[in-house]
Order: structure tokens, then C-alpha cells, then sequence
């Protein structure tokens, strides 16, 4: 099934962030190579695709998983989740309708 993790930044997350982003980037890459990933990105802090030092504030990744535990866990692991860059993130069941 698919899950949604919906992950809020906390506040200035921009420098806590840029050093863990390679970490972060090769998991979500890892669930593109085992074709799990629907989508996954950030959410830009003002209405720009380069919101420069406004940073991002928070991220969505659409995936499939086994269960909602299964998709917990993966969240939990995050590298961001562990620095600190967000103050919440909310798993849950997905249904796709469009596309």
C-alpha cells in the first residue's frame, strides 16, 4: 500500500538540514531503486522553486510499503528526523486516485 509522510520543518531548518541532505537523499533514492517511490520533495518556504537561505518548510514523500508500522519505522530512520530538522511528521494510508 502506499503511505504519505508529511514531515514539518522546525523553525530555520536550512542549516541543520544542507549537512545531512546526502544521508536523506540516499534513502529516498534507495526506495526509487527498489521502485517504491511515487514522489518526494521539499516544501519551499516562499513561492520559489530556489527559496534560497528562506529554506524549506518540510517535506513529503509518497511511498509504497508493507504496513503503516513498515512506513514508521522507514520515517523514524530519517536522517533529517535524527538531526533535528523536523519538529513533526505525520505517516499515513494513501490511496492514489489520479494520475
Amino acid at each position: 500500500m502506499l503511505y504519505a509522510i508529511i514531515s514539518e520543518d522546525v523553525p530555520n531548518s536550512l542549516p541543520i538540514r544542507m549537512p545531512v541532505r546526502p544521508a536523506h537523499l540516499e534513502r529516498v533514492e534507495a526506495l526509487r531503486a527498489e521502485g517504491r517511490l511515487i514522489i518526494a520533495g521539499p516544501h519551499p518556504a516562499i513561492d520559489s522553486e530556489d527559496p534560497g537561505e528562506a529554506g524549506f518548510t518540510g517535506s513529503l514523500i509518497i511511498a509504497r510499503f508493507d504496513s503503516l508500522e513498515d512506513a514508521q519505522g522507514w520515517a523514524d530512520e530519517d536522517p533529517y528526523q535524527k538531526a533535528g530538522v523536523y519538529q513533526r511528521v505525520t505517516v499515513k494510508p494513501f490511496k492514489q486516485v489520479l494520475p
